[in-house]
């Protein structure tokens, strides 16, 4: 921040933010407070991936974990991406799992396995042994950060990111992707002191984290649910809906918008809208239309075309994009985006010719 700070208000959250962020056109920016904008802006979840072939070069030489730990080859898969791709935001090359090591658990990256938690928590006595004093240890993080500010200034957005308590949690206890998180539910309905404490230490450690960023020139924190379709309405509720909230209202107060993502979640997004993130995620199960009258209009929105679609013909894939953009009717607070991450083997020029898309669709009958 420097000395022309501005406050910019939306319903909900009074956010400091760079009046010359605001100024320069960042229409990602302004399109996370619903402010008008030009045209829709545009990225997508996991723009820098092994669809892309630079990105597969680097991992020749380097594993996943290496590249987010070395920033300089974290800013270039983050800038290269963006760039080739013609979107309006890069997000930083990290991984959810990142802050686990500082809290005392190490874990690997399996092929075909995915992450793998070698020491799962399982007890209250696991949950007392984690640390909240290291976050500094993910500074690495924040350094690609400001390689990538300084690359761009203000032509895009820089989104930093997260996990959400609740997603972090569970790959803390199943140590690894679940089906039905038999764990962590154990812990959740079953130790309840046990479990809050787990969230309370997560939501210190994400807190400080995502102060590391934000103070390294991001623009934006997006928060990744990505399991937390897995509970229902009730259960969110009661056991993941308090800690998310902590987590998005400490973010704010750094004096960015956040972004609040998460997978299989329509019967949930009423009340994640209620966290008060400025921007809901939505996935691809519900027309967009839909999905923003369960947040409500007071909310920006984005998404949400099904990831797979981007192996489609242009042809169908030219309807389904323009059918999200009119379905959000030119309402201020749209961001286009999939309603997941691009998957292995898309075509790196499906997804370049997506962005072309939006970036060219003119804005009808905008809503004031």
């Amino acid at each position: 921040m420097n000395s022309t700070d501005k406050t910019v208000t939306n319903p909900q959250s009074t956010v400091e933010l760079n009046a010359d962020s605001i100024l320069a056109g960042s229409r990602f920016v302004r399109a996370c407070l619903r402010k008008p904008v030009d045209r829709t802006p545009v990225w997508f979840l996991r723009q820098a991936g092994r669809y892309m072939q630079e990105y597969r070069e680097v991992r020749k030489h380097h594993t996943l974990v290496e590249i987010c730990k070395q920033p300089q080859l974290a800013a270039e898969v983050t800038i290269t991406a963006a760039e080739k791709l013609g979107v309006d935001a890069a997000i930083i090359f990290a991984d959810l799992l990142l802050p686990l090591e500082p809290m005392g658990l190490d874990f690997e990256f399996q092929a075909g396995e995915g992450p793998v938690v070698h020491r799962p928590v399982r007890t209250a006595e696991d949950v007392r042994a984690l640390r909240t004093d290291r976050a500094s240890d993910l500074e690495y993080v924040s350094v690609a950060i400001q390689k990538v500010a300084s690359h761009f200034r203000d032509r895009l957005g820089i989104i930093g990111f997260c996990g959400a308590p609740y997603t972090l949690a569970s790959y803390m206890i199943e140590g690894g992707g679940s089906r039905n998180y038999i764990f962590t539910k154990q812990l959740m309905y079953q130790n309840a002191p046990a479990w809050n404490a787990l969230l309370d230490k997560i939501v210190i450690v994400l807190t400080e984290y995502c102060r590391q960023q934000v103070q390294a020139g991001a623009d934006v924190i997006q928060i990744f649910d990505s399991w937390v379709g897995s509970l229902s309405l009730t259960d969110y509720r009661d056991y993941a809906f308090a800690a998310s909230k902590r987590l998005v209202r400490a973010v704010q107060e750094m004096g960015v918008p956040v972004i609040y993502f998460g997978v299989d979640t329509a019967g949930l997004l009423g009340a994640m809208a209620e966290t008060g993130a400025d921007v809901i995620g939505l996935d691809w199960r519900q027309p967009l239309n839909e999905g923003w009258a369960s947040v409500g209009h007071t909310r920006a929105v984005q998404g949400n075309l099904d990831p797979i679609t981007l192996f489609a013909p242009l042809e169908i894939l030219e309807m389904r994009v323009k059918e999200i953009l009119r379905s959000a009717a030119g309402r201020p607070g749209h961001i286009f985006n999939l309603g997941h991450g691009i998957v292995p083997g898309t075509p790196v020029e499906n997804v370049q010719a997506v962005a072309k898309m939006v970036r060219d669709f003119k804005l009808e009958n905008a809503i004031a």
